[in-house]
């Protein structure tokens, strides 16, 4: 078992590589500023750069205003792929189903991204532990937090039932490293541990973070709703910090040995590493992550009004195994 391990983290660690040497690109379109936007998270948004953005609307300089219409430049080259039949695919096939479905899909080597109902406030359930995981990550890495720092449990105001293992033993005044917790949160989802840690660092300053990463939909009137798109842009956060900070690809690692794998995950093939974030709120499955498939791909899906859970991870699962097969036809094309 253990060398198996080792061999998916090596693959994870090769598959981060291959990702690293392919310039990423965005399809031209126009942008409305939001409340809170900086060039810098727009720029990181579609896969661009300030500059870019800044000669391709005559900006002087760096001030930009919500409601400001930017031209965000085609960067893809001319032999990017044609992802409009996938979408129309996936598209067909969700108009078959009861529920609505937001979807994001990104190619990792072109930047090429298509959504559908990408930016619908939708359930975030556990998928918002990556974004929360991933602030405590920059914290340690900024030397703010120490990984073998303890939090003290208060059932009062940690306890939750649920997904996790610590419902099951801990007590009031155990105390958990930050390390302990950032892991069960990932890999058992446990929700005891993501209320210590969120409870510690305070929700404002996740949804500052979230909100500093391009986030659009953060905890609109308190509610843990997220949209397609922005699960993508926390993906797309990890990986960048992956490239630099081997607790990143730890975090990685800890997403691709999850114990839920209901969702995308389900239908790959064995052997594709699948680093991802389910989540679960009744009538509302998800699941966000990164398939290191032959072509690499994040690919995020949230929803609401869907009865059978069951039936709804199975949509996520056939929806990601649709984008695996295409991209492995490009890939040997």
């Amino acid at each position: 078992m253990f060398r198996r391990h080792n061999r998916k983290l090596l693959f994870l660690v090769l598959a981060l590589v291959a990702v690293i040497l392919f310039p990423l690109a965005a399809l031209a379109m126009t942008y409305q500023v939001q409340p809170g936007d900086s060039l810098w998270q727009i720029a990181r948004r579609f896969g661009t750069s300030i500059d870019v953005i800044k000669i391709n609307n005559n900006l002087s300089g760096d001030t930009i205003y919500p409601g400001q219409k930017l031209y965000i430049p085609d960067g893809v080259p001319a032999n990017a792929p044609d992802y409009s039949s996938l979408k129309k695919q996936i598209e067909d096939f969700l108009a078959t189903q009861p529920g609505t479905y937001g979807v994001y899909f990104k190619d990792l080597i072109s930047g090429q991204s298509f959504g559908i109902n990408a930016d619908m406030p939708l359930p975030a359930a556990s998928t918002v532990k990556l974004p929360t995981v991933l602030f405590i990550n920059h914290l340690v890495a900024q030397g703010k937090l120490d990984w073998q720092q303890k939090l003290v449990y208060n059932s009062a105001a940690d306890y939750q039932g649920g997904s996790g293992i610590l419902q099951f033993s801990v007590k009031d005044g155990d105390k958990l490293t930050l390390r302990t917790l950032t892991t069960l949160a990932i890999t058992t989802s446990d929700n005891i541990a993501y209320n210590m840690l969120r409870n510690f660092v305070g929700k404002g300053s996740i949804a500052s973070f979230m909100q500093s990463l391009g986030g659009q939909t953060v905890f609109p009137d308190g509610q843990n709703l997220s949209t397609a798109r922005d699960m993508a842009t926390y993906l797309q956060a990890a990986l960048d910090f992956a490239k630099t900070n081997p607790d990143g690809r730890r975090l990685l690692d800890d997403m691709a040995n999850g114990i839920y794998n209901e969702g995308i995950p389900l239908m790959i093939p064995a052997g594709v590493t699948v680093a991802h974030k389910e989540g679960f709120v009744w009538g509302s499955p998800a699941d966000v992550g990164v398939v290191f498939g032959s072509r690499p791909f994040i690919v995020t899906v949230l929803s609401q009004g869907v009865e059978d859970p069951d039936h709804g991870f199975a949509n996520i699962a056939t929806i990601a195994k649709m984008l695996y097969d295409y991209q492995e036809n490009l890939a040997r094309n």
